[in-house]
């Protein structure tokens, strides 16, 4: 399986940017392009998604174990030609101290050889000590290629060059000049979302050959090819059968049920193997659109994702009769599952930048977004006995994360919460899972996998309802 590893001596290097135009540039060349993104982002695998033409799926070591990382690049890469995985930050950057959860842990454990991204600016020959560095504190690490960003001109990548084919084993593979028409506008959460940039098609494709023009792709795709090949664990134990029971009659099987995905430029927080894990639950997805739709088609629950509903906000109040048929629904009983973004549109009203915008008002409390993150970070929960979902466990601890700017205020009733914050801090710093009727709304983000199997507990929950339960 051939597959490369892009990664950076540091964060804001601009891989990201060179990751997309080297997935558009392989798919441009006819290769069936399978992307990662290490790490929980959203941002970042819709980019890379688009410039692929493929799902990007997230590595992370916070929800998933080793075993689980290495079937998910096989599962997803098997029908590609190439994959590429994307780091987060710098390559030994990561929480633990021994970098058990860092990007370099990721390339070893998928042994994937490594493209090192250098944000060139103002550098010559320094470069060669810090490419030996690098090499020398993990050798299990093989840096195979680099790539130069942002570089001044000719003369200096010649200087760039030669100091590194003089001093390292290194293949150098491109020096991609500094140049505005590479950037990407980018938001208080990241980059801004390709779903939201009407542009977003001819941007992918002005980086695309803007890149193909500095990157030796035969050279790297040399390097993809002579990856080793990657070590299979055996199949998963997970502990389903202690939780089969849960699922006999209420979770798998049985007359598909229709989940409303919220999916506009509002919403696009969404993991394709959540949406994978719903389908595979029994569950028929149908796209709702709440800046264009009028309201909602019949359903038999709703997931309302993440995203950046700030800066539609104008667009989503005006749509004054999807707010109230969204509203009606939950009030009937439409079990509904919302995260962050999902949150902010279900609640009172939407405070920003001085202005304030009605939202659904189910969530009795305003969504107030701040200058700086109010949750940022990977969240540890456990399970309230109020958690309305079966097949819980209120002695375990799921590993999630939020990052937002808003919290809720003015909240005037007490409500009932469906996790205790071990870690991280969700809607009060001590819970989080606003729970109203069939409605389960949090600022953390889920991601469906080994540890915390949401979306098949979420059908479940919808088939019980359905049931009477």
């Amino acid at each position: 399986m051939a597959r490369i590893f892009i990664s950076a001596t540091h964060k804001s290097s601009g891989k990201t940017t060179l990751s997309i135009g080297l997935c558009a540039a392989l798919h441009a060349q006819g290769l069936r392009v399978q992307p990662f993104k290490k790490g929980p982002d959203y941002i970042d695998p819709l980019w890379l998604g688009a410039a692929s033409a493929r799902a990007c799926h997230n590595l992370d070591f916070n929800t998933m174990t080793p075993d689980e990382i290495i079937q998910t690049v096989q599962h997803y890469a098997a029908s590609a030609d190439i994959a590429l995985i994307e780091a987060n930050k710098g390559l030994y950057d990561g929480m633990a101290l021994d970098g058990s959860d860092s990007n370099a842990a990721v390339a070893k454990l998928t042994r994937s050889p490594v493209i090192l991204v250098v944000d060139s600016r103002g550098m010559t020959r320094g470069v060669a000590p810090l490419l030996l560095g690098y090499q020398a504190f993990d050798p299990d690490v093989q840096i195979a290629g680099i790539i130069f960003n942002r570089v001044g001109g000719a003369r200096h990548a010649s200087k760039l060059r030669e100091a590194v084919e003089h001093y390292t084993d290194i293949k150098v593979l491109g020096a991609v000049q500094n140049n505005p028409e590479m950037e990407i506008e980018e938001r208080h959460l990241g980059l801004m979302p390709s779903n939201e940039s009407s542009a977003a098609a001819t941007q992918i494709a002005r980086i695309r050959d803007l890149v193909a023009e500095q990157v030796d792709l035969s050279a790297l795709r040399t390097i993809a090819n002579e990856a080793k090949t990657l070590l299979l664990p055996s199949p998963l134990a997970g502990g389903e059968a202690t939780r089969s029971s849960v699922w006999d009659g209420v979770g798998m099987g049985g007359t598909p049920l229709r989940i409303g995905i919220c999916q506009d430029p509002a919403f696009a927080f969404y993991y394709p193997g959540d949406l994978e894990a719903l389908q595979a639950a029994g569950a028929e997805l149908v796209s709702v659109n709440t800046l264009k739709d009028t309201a909602l088609p019949a359903l038999d629950g709703l997931f309302i994702g993440g995203g950046f509903p700030e800066t539609q906000m104008h667009a989503l109040a005006a749509n004054v009769s999807m707010r109230e048929s969204i509203r009606n629904a939950i009030e009937n009983g439409l079990p509904t599952y919302a995260e962050c973004g999902g949150l902010m549109y279900l609640s009172r009203s939407l405070v920003w930048n001085g202005e304030q915008v009605p939202m659904v008002g189910i969530i009795p409390g305003d969504a107030v977004m701040h200058a700086k993150p109010q949750g940022r970070g990977y969240v540890k929960l456990q399970e309230t006995a109020d958690m309305p979902w079966p097949g819980g466990d209120a002695q375990a601890v799921i590993n999630a994360h939020e990052f937002h700017y808003s919290c809720l205020e003015n909240l005037t009733a007490q409500g009932r919460f469906a996790y205790r914050m071990r870690r991280g801090t969700g809607i009060d710093g001590q819970y989080d899972g606003w729970i109203y009727r069939n409605l389960l709304a949090s600022y953390t983000h889920m991601r469906d996998t080994a540890q915390c199997h949401w979306a098949r507990r979420f059908v479940a929950f919808i088939r019980l309802k359905q049931q009477g339960n």
